[in-house]
């Protein structure tokens, strides 16, 4: 008796802020099937090559977009057989946090930025694998230095805040802000770097602490609103 092959990919999710609102960088595929469509970055794990999941992740995202995320985190996991029309299939997706600057589309010409919200016509199941990215996103940023990668190398606090607020859809208090930046304790001063072309006093840079430009940094209590 013959035995079905089972598909075995990976998809990331890579996400980024635009207009402040949430977008997620999709790719056409040039293979049936869905030639054409756009669609999360993917490919199959190569046995011989990836040492796990993750590494696969990592060099698919670089092969199909020349970027290297600085962080990359598991997903879940999706499968079955109606997922794909080639067959029983299970794909590993993962997410990953990127500046806007880095997805510049001059430099990107092959990535497409559309909205989480609202997102259609997606092949596969790869709608379904954006909103839950998008749901892990959203809930992580409450209480973790997530939203961070989705900042430049170097930013002021009210950037970030502003950052916070976008992800998590509502206004910040400041003094809790900067009061559960001090509990993460992620940031450094740029020594004698503020922003420039302001108007008013211009702001202190700050940039990310070493231990944590792959890590995150967590506290036990969510961020308070406005």
């Amino acid at each position: 008796m013959s035995r079905e092959t089972i598909i075995c990919t990976v998809d990331v999710v890579l996400l980024s802020l635009k207009d402040a609102a949430l977008h997620v960088a999709l790719l056409r595929r040039e293979h049936e099937p869905f030639a054409g469509a756009l669609a999360l970055p993917g490919g199959y794990v190569r046995a011989d090559e990836d040492e796990d999941t993750e590494s696969a992740a990592a060099r698919i995202l670089f092969e199909k977009t020349a970027i290297v995320s600085p962080y990359l985190e598991q997903l879940a996991t999706f499968s079955g057989r109606a997922r794909d029309p080639r067959g029983w299939s299970i794909s590993v997706a993962y997410y990953a946090l990127v500046p806007a600057s880095l997805l510049e589309l001059e430099h990107h010409p092959e990535i497409q930025l559309l909205a989480v919200d609202p997102l259609k016509g997606l092949p596969f199941d790869h709608r379904d694998i954006v909103q839950a990215a998008v749901a892990r996103v959203r809930s992580k940023s409450s209480y973790s230095s997530l939203p961070v990668f989705l900042c430049g190398e170097q930013f002021t606090l009210p950037q970030l805040q502003a950052v916070y607020e976008a992800l998590l859809g509502e206004s910040i208090n400041k003094v809790s802000f900067r009061r559960k930046m001090d509990e993460l304790d992620i940031l450094e001063p740029v020594q004698g770097a503020r922003e420039t072309g302001r108007a008013n006093r211009p702001a202190q840079l700050y940039r990310l602490k070493q231990a944590y430009r792959k890590l995150l940094s967590t506290t036990d209590r969510a961020i308070n609103p406005d």
